[in-house]
């Protein structure tokens, strides 16, 4: 068996490995993300037993809660959140009977010493072995002081692999920063109390069963791989669509934009992905240094020609679904004056022997018509002269990876129409559920159940990070520099400015 070989069933046979015994503690814990995501995830994973046997949640917020109300408020949470329903009410018993509370503001001394003394305890009833898992589901500027707090009370520890007898990892949630130095900066603070495989870095992108199918569709199937390159494919588009507004996220998002919140870190690691060379085998680090590569040869943007390569928009007031919405410089918390960006469209080049020449379009947008996040690959034209004479269109092949709402891969190819000397595009489409007849699993498990065994394939290693800053900070001040002129740019339920469209028009491409 070759080493590739070898690394490939290992990666495919990760989810045969039983986590060791921990105790996860999630600071923030009475926010949206544990409630609709974490603690759904974590019951699912105990309802398919892929959650340690040993195990323990600690809910680590500022309210006053006892153990009681917190479990039975997430009780109602996994009730409406889980995929699985109704909820198997043997098992919660059992599984929520592990899930304490813990109140203590995150600068206290006494709520992280409380704390050590409290895991210690459960290491001993429950046989959990020192091993700490823990995440910050909380505003970035807490993650150094967390880690900060964390260490001074010896609740993490350095060990390297080949000594240690017990784990500590800390995952974070993003934004990474919020440019280039900023990222630089935390990335130095969390260094001087972790080692860089204990930072998980988590985009619950890649948790999505179609993302990681990526890889092993590009590398398994070689009537794919053998056209992935520049010799057949005309151009990429990579769309992340919403049809929602801000929300109750207006505050946020007036410190964010779409670049920073979309582009930066979810997009960024779909084109990695896309592009990536073939691993020389499928662990974490051959994967992730192929990743690098892509982001580290993206051609840096002629600041003097930006909008040629970049366009910047924000949703006016309009209709959705037969409804009228208000436009973003109304939401709530939001700047009556606001410049900050919900639409993005790029045009980028990678400048390497595989994709030298072919462009990739990325546009991601609020307020547009439907909710999509999907990767398209153009095929080149083929030459036509065969069916001239006839009149027949040939359609361009387009290969779509679907990733939400609807799981699937799509293949768009022409055929002839019977009893016609014509040809029509046709659709060969696979949907994931329809399929393998089963709900996917939501993309936290995964990336929990990850966390847990040590895998951080799918968690952005921070080089990675640092390369997607370095392309888009200095867009980001061009940007800051230059205020749009004519916000809001776009009514809401549309496609985006029209100069999202100009962008692949001046080439005599299209959005598809």
């Amino acid at each position: 068996m070759t080493a590739f070989h070898a690394a490939t069933v290992a990666y495919m046979n990760r989810q045969c490995k039983s986590p060791e015994p921990c105790v996860l503690v999630i600071f923030g814990a009475t926010g949206d993300l544990t409630s609709r995501k974490l603690l759904p995830a974590l019951y699912n994973l105990a309802l398919d037993s892929q959650l340690p046997k040993n195990f323990v949640c600690v809910a680590f917020a500022r309210k006053d809660k006892t153990d009681q109300e917190f479990r039975d408020e997430m009780l109602e949470a996994v009730s409406n959140f889980s995929r699985v329903k109704p909820i198997d009410k043997k098992l919660w018993k059992s599984f929520s009977s592990k899930i304490f509370y813990h109140r203590s503001d995150f600068h206290e001394d006494e709520g992280y010493e409380n704390l050590r003394e409290r895991l210690e305890g459960f290491d001993k009833k429950f046989k959990t072995k020192g091993n700490r898992l823990y995440y910050l589901s909380t505003q970035p500027s807490f993650f150094s002081l967390v880690t900060d707090k964390l260490k001074e009370h010896e609740l993490i520890y350095n060990y390297s692999s080949s000594q240690e007898d017990k784990w500590s990892r800390v995952i974070v949630e993003k934004p990474f920063g919020h440019d280039l130095q900023s990222a630089e900066q935390l990335q130095h603070e969390m260094t001087s109390q972790l080692n860089e495989n204990q930072i998980f870095r988590i985009d619950h992108y890649l948790g999505k069963e179609t993302v990681q199918n990526i890889l092993l569709f590009r590398f398994s199937n070689l009537f794919f791989e053998a056209n992935w390159n520049n010799r057949y494919v005309d151009h990429i588009q990579i769309s992340v669509s919403e049809d929602m507004g801000v929300g109750t996220r207006g505050k946020f998002w007036e410190e964010a934009g779409m670049l920073r919140d979309i582009v930066q870190n979810h997009m960024m690691q779909l084109l990695s992905l896309v592009a990536m060379e073939p691993p020389t085998c499928l662990n974490a680090n051959a994967i992730r240094n192929e990743k690098v590569k892509v982001v580290e040869s993206i051609r840096p943007f002629e600041l003097d020609k930006i909008d040629k390569y970049a366009v910047r928009g924000q949703y006016g007031k309009g209709k959705i679904k037969e409804g009228q919405v208000k436009g973003y410089r109304q939401e709530d918390n939001v700047d009556p004056k606001s410049n900050v960006e919900t639409f993005v469209a790029l045009e980028l080049f990678i400048d390497n022997w595989r994709w030298s020449g072919v462009p990739f379009y990325l546009r991601a947008g609020k307020r547009l018509p439907s909710r999509a996040t999907e990767i398209a690959v153009v095929f080149k034209e083929i030459p036509g002269f065969l069916f001239e004479t006839q009149g027949a269109k040939v359609e361009q092949n387009v290969l779509v990876i679907r990733i939400q709402p609807d799981e699937g891969i799509s293949l768009r190819m022409n055929c002839k129409v019977p009893g016609l000397t014509a040809l029509q595009p046709v659709k060969m489409d696979f949907q994931y559920g329809e399929y393998f007849k089963a709900t996917p699993p939501e993309a936290y498990e995964r990336l929990l159940y990850d966390c847990m065994i040590g895998d951080n394939t799918l968690f952005a290693r921070a080089d990675e990070v640092m390369a997607s800053w370095r392309l888009l900070t200095p867009l980001l001040e061009k940007w800051n520099e230059e205020p749009p002129m004519k916000f809001p740019n776009y009514p809401a339920g549309t496609w985006g400015p029209k100069e999202s469209d100009q962008l692949l028009e001046r080439s005599g491409r299209q959005w598809l």
